[in-house]
């Protein structure tokens, strides 16, 4: 085999394996709704601002960090002691939330659609009240503050700081399609529901996102 040749194959194949290496850590921090990675995992309120939604000037919702949280027990009357599990089922775009063997929650639900929402088992991170998610260009472009009742999920292949979360939604109302840059948007009410049901206690909150 001429050398020639032969340099020219090795150097192909360092090609091919930067390109899968590149293409590889690419694919394990792109961020789920935030062009840093960084700015949609701490808390933020900013009233007043102007949200874009898919070239459409969207308005946010106002929120009070000072008021009085509601605490009523919307999901029923169920053991909160036992075990919290969530189930996301991708095909049919629904969440459901048991306590112990007791179902207390299903709801539509919207995943990624510009962004594949991960499959596997997760536990919620990080909980906050509102944050500012932002990303895409052009006619995706999307700028949204005051996302609300966020919750934040990871494992060891997903890391946390991608920012993966179920959130509340105000910018669309078409809940049991994908619609997400791969986070699991919720309608707020639903949101709500689920961020006060969840609690402080995280460890005891387990999530398993299926196709």
């Amino acid at each position: 085999m001429p050398k020639s040749f032969l340099r020219i194959v090795i150097a192909s194949v360092l090609l091919l394996a930067g390109f899968i290496l590149v293409t590889s850590l690419h694919q394990n921090t792109i961020c789920a709704n935030s062009l840093s990675c960084e700015e949609s995992l701490n808390l933020s309120v900013d009233n007043g601002e102007t949200g874009v939604f898919e070239g459409q000037k969207i308005t946010p919702p106002t929120i009070d960090l000072a008021a009085k949280e509601n605490t009523t027990q919307v999901l029923g009357e169920a053991d909160s002691t036992g075990e919290k599990h969530i189930y996301v089922d991708l095909a049919a775009q629904t969440l459901t939330a048991y306590n112990g063997e007791t179902m207390v929650m299903q709801v539509p639900v919207s995943t990624g659609r510009w962004g594949k929402t991960p499959t596997g088992e997760f536990t919620i991170w990080k909980k906050i009240r509102a944050t500012k998610m932002s990303g895409g260009s052009g006619a995706d472009y999307y700028y949204l503050p005051n996302v609300p009742y966020v919750m934040f999920f990871s494992n060891s292949q997903v890391a946390a700081s991608r920012g993966f979360s179920f959130h509340g939604a105000y910018w669309h109302n078409n809940f049991g399609h994908t619609m997400s840059h791969g986070c699991v948007n919720m309608r707020t009410i639903d949101a709500e529901k689920l961020y006060n049901w969840i609690g402080e206690d995280l460890s005891n909150v387990k999530i398993t996102i299926h196709d």
